[in-house]
């Protein structure tokens, strides 16, 4: 299959670990072009990967944050609607997404269901025309601005706050306020719902099942189809998950080690940074 789509991607904040560096190589090896912005530039990405100044698409400036876990998932969320915005036939990726075969599509739109709450924005393909990209830019244009998607009680708390002179900011709100909750809402509300696919298609791994990854000899056959596009690795918790759990290097007999060792990438070249280890949740057994 070939495309003629490109994929895009961001990182903030040093160098790439091994589990940046096999996603990435997955989209070259696949033959899909990628793209990979950074505002400092880093020095290990894989040959073949594109990498492009950050501040064309959106000035750095202050990097938005989640308070609770200092995350920049929110100047990511905006990030990725601005550059849909301004790229023609472009598919965002993050770079915890592992492409199993090149991304196309025939309408712009290219997302899933991640659940059977939610569209993930993990992958996400817009039209520059798209209804649901311009609402988001609207909305996450004022860090301030309050979400209806969760209920009138939250609402009438925020509305409150912000009458006594105390608004809340995006990174006090729950967790993908202008992520895959926001994404959801107006997909919903504009109807372009309709083209959101299957979770198989980006998420064939649910996120309670992420650990499955990680298990030496899973057959990944029940998950991975030929419906497939993307594998999810949900990064964040998967590094964490890699360190405190596996000293920092995957089984080679688990899913991700062996597409380590497809794809030629040593991961005690690139670890990852043991402070990723606070990040696992202690109260997940141990597998």
């Amino acid at each position: 299959m070939t495309t003629d789509y490109r994929v895009a991607a961001l990182w903030i904040g040093g160098e790439l670990s091994f589990l940046e560096q096999l996603c990435l190589k997955s989209f070259v090896d696949a033959g899909q072009p990628i793209t990979l912005y950074t505002y400092d530039g880093v020095t290990n990405a894989p040959a073949g990967v594109e990498l492009a100044d950050a501040a064309a698409i959106l000035p750095p400036a202050d990097v938005l944050r989640h308070a609770r876990t200092g995350s920049p998932a929110l100047h990511s969320d905006l990030f990725r609607y601005h550059l849909l915005a301004k790229c023609d036939r472009t598919i965002w990726a993050d770079t915890d997404a592992y492409c199993v075969r090149p991304f196309t599509t025939p309408t712009g739109h290219f997302h899933a269901w991640e659940s059977d709450e939610g569209v993930n924005g993990g992958v996400l393909g817009l039209p520059q025309d798209s209804e649901t990209l311009a609402r988001l830019i609207a909305f996450t244009a004022d860090p301030f601005a309050i979400p209806v998607w969760y209920g009138p009680k939250y609402v009438a708390e925020l509305q409150a706050a912000r009458d006594r002179g105390e608004p809340v900011h995006a990174g006090d709100m729950p967790w993908g306020v202008w992520g895959p909750h926001a994404l959801t809402h107006f997909l919903k509300e504009t109807g372009e719902i309709r083209h959101s696919m299957p979770r198989v298609a980006l998420y064939p791994f649910a996120y309670h099942d992420r650990n499955l990854m990680l298990r030496p000899g899973l057959d990944p056959a029940p998950y991975v189809t030929d419906d497939t596009f993307s594998i999810h690795f949900y990064g964040r918790r998967m590094r964490a998950r890699i360190v405190s759990k596996f000293y920092g290097i995957p089984r080679p007999r688990s899913v991700i080690g062996q597409l380590l060792k497809k794809h030629g990438i040593d991961p005690t070249l690139a670890p990852i940074p043991v402070r990723e280890a606070a990040d696992d949740d202690p109260a997940e057994a141990a597998e």
